[in-house]
Formats: C-alpha cells, structure tokens, sequence
C-alpha cells in the first residue's frame, strides 16, 4: 500500500468512527404526557402497577435494560416493564409502561407505544 492511500483509509474510518459516536450519544429528550390523556388501556396499566398486581403478561415486571439509553441511566435492575394491551394485536404488541425503582410507590412511570423508540414520563 502507498503512504496517501494509508493515510486516506485513516482518515475516512476516523471519520466513520467520529460520527457512530455522535450519533449514539444523540439521545431524543424525553417528552411527558398527563395520566388522564394516556390510552384506558395504558391507565388499567398502571394502576395494576401500583396495586402489584397480577399482572396479564408473564413477562411484566421483569427489568427493562434499557439499552437504548433514552431513559435516564441507572444500575441495571432499576427499571421494569410493563406490558399495555394493544386491542387487535395478535401478539404482546410495541406498548409499554416501565417504572423506575419500586414499581407499586415510585411515582416514575413511562409510557411507550413504539416498543422503546421513544418515551413519555407520565404525569400524575
């Protein structure tokens, strides 16, 4: 390989590496939406969420990693989520309520209806 040709190669992957960063680290800020305004569906969710349950899902309450880095970070184990009914849905479908810390007293919930791309904080 020639020097220029080195040198380019160089140059184009920094500048691929430089802009995967930028992009990961461009997060969405977090909108909220008031309880009242959210589906009944997503509202019966929450409130199972402070009652503990039971839950319709088998997979609510388990914890939600996270790994899009959208919500605020935190040690794993902090987050969980929580399955919101999506009617004509053949499947668990893309609607969730996760909460942080103790999911039943927390009083910090989100709200997602596009399977973890972006996220509302409800407000109660």
């Amino acid at each position: 390989m020639n020097a220029k040709f080195l040198r380019n190669w160089i140059l184009v992957l920094a500048t691929l590496l430089l802009s995967i960063t930028v992009f990961a680290r461009e997060v969405a800020p977090l909108g909220s939406i008031d309880a009242q305004e959210l589906p009944k569906e997503a509202r019966q969710t929450l409130a199972l969420i402070k009652q503990g349950g039971p839950f319709p899902y088998a997979k609510d309450g388990v914890v939600f990693g996270n790994y899009e880095g959208v919500l605020p970070k935190r040690k794993r184990g902090y987050y969980h989520e929580f399955t919101v009914k999506t009617p004509g849905a053949r499947n668990r479908g893309a609607r969730r309520i996760i909460s942080g810390g103790e999911p039943a007293s927390s009083g910090e919930y989100y709200y997602t209806d596009d399977h973890y791309a972006t996220f509302r904080r409800i407000r109660e």
